[in-house]
């Protein structure tokens, strides 16, 4: 089968699951991946199977002229070059973009960073809960008199920036010829995973938006709001549009349609909202969550249960969209892929290579003799 990115040849010189995780992607598409590896490992070993799967390794002593000089050699015969490294760190092994580039001028050069290629921060360690902590998200996200909450998903954010980066810049090179640097930062990848509440703050300003709102005082008791099941589990109800989804909502809680607290838009979410979201609690919270889901289901209502990490392992859904696929072993289950194409669907080539697995076949494959790998390799 054809795959998307056939020929398409990447050295991977990232260290940190988020930006290794974001070259997988290429891989899995038919990128042929080179990976260099220094001695330094993801821990722990899951990350790993999932962040290099898909790729070759090669074993490089990168404290080494020799070896460092082995990784623009394999950059000079690839298509993109991606790395985390500290810029002074790239710039004192020789291995930042001016240097990399001059052996292949028109060479994707990508760098996933904490806080981007400019300004006083840019050289701080790409460390996504210090990302996190500049965005303001983190305060809001509890219910009020909580700790602020870690997100944890501004890396998830910034790999797929880190792809659509590199390709968006082969785009450019296939219609104009050129190269260029590409940076993404775990700043932006956190900063846009809260792009909603962002861009209405920088739109409108307010106190309103930098404080934690308690699930009992929602501007809406329909949207964004949470509601505990009889078992411990949480109903979210998603209907900012009131008028189309409460007749539905007050037969199935057991309200009187045309009560005249709730029988209007304005008198739900702002009149009585408190006293709706009151009632709403207390419907809840007399059933468990699989009645709750089946009325949700049965009458197409936007709502469901907020479920734990262990539902996607049983979830048909996650296995017919490929987004959780068994291992070859039949033993293990493993993260599928996020993106569906028809023609040309990611796959796994290749397990998570050990470190140095395919030193002599790429290295020999550039035409390395036996003594220049072994001085090579670390």
């Amino acid at each position: 089968m054809t795959a998307a990115l056939d020929g398409l040849v990447v050295v991977d010189n990232t260290r940190e699951f988020f930006s290794s995780l974001g070259v997988a992607m290429l891989a899995d598409f038919g990128a042929d991946v080179i990976r260099i590896d220094s001695g330094v490992s993801l821990s722990p070993g899951y990350h790993h199977e999932l962040a290099n799967r898909n790729k070759r390794s090669v074993s490089l002593d990168l404290d080494s002229n020799v070896g460092r000089q082995a990784v623009r050699d394999l950059a000079a015969k690839a298509d993109v070059f991606v790395t985390d490294a500290a810029l002074k760190t790239l710039a004192e092994r020789g291995l930042d973009y001016a240097t990399v580039s001059a052996g292949k001028p028109d060479l994707i050069y990508a760098r996933a960073s904490g806080f981007g290629p400019k300004g006083p921060d840019n050289d701080l360690p790409p460390l996504d809960e210090l990302a996190a902590a500049r965005t303001g998200m983190m305060p809001i996200l509890p219910q009020p008199g909580q700790p602020p909450v870690y997100p944890q998903i501004g890396g998830m954010y910034t790999a797929v920036m880190l792809a659509f980066g590199v390709t968006t810049a082969l785009h450019h090179r296939e219609e104009i010829g050129e190269g260029q640097e590409v940076d993404v930062s775990l700043l932006a990848g956190n900063m846009y995973g809260a792009s909603l509440d962002l861009q209405a703050y920088l739109a409108i300003g307010g106190e309103r938006f930098l404080h934690p709102v308690s699930r009992m005082d929602a501007g809406n008791p329909m949207s964004g709001t949470l509601y505990i099941t009889s078992d411990g589990l949480w109903a979210t109800l998603t209907m900012p549009d009131t008028d189309r989804w409460w007749p539905d909502l007050s037969e199935i809680v057991g309200l009187d349609v045309d009560d005249p607290r709730f029988n209007s838009h304005e008198l739900r979410c702002e009149v009585n909202r408190l006293e709706l979201i009151d009632e709403l609690a207390k419907a809840f919270d007399r059933e468990p969550a699989d009645h709750w889901r089946a009325i949700f289901t049965e009458r197409q209502m936007s709502a469901d249960i907020i479920e734990r990490y262990d539902f996607p392992v049983q979830d048909k859904q996650a296995y017919d969209n490929r987004y959780i696929l068994e291992a070859a072993n039949g033993d293990s289950k493993t993260l599928g892929f996020p993106i569906f194409m028809t023609d040309t669907p990611a796959q796994m080539h290749r397990p998570a290579p050990a470190s140095g697995e395919h030193t002599s076949e790429v290295l020999g494959g550039i035409g390395y003799s036996a003594d220049q790998i072994a001085k090579a390799g670390s």
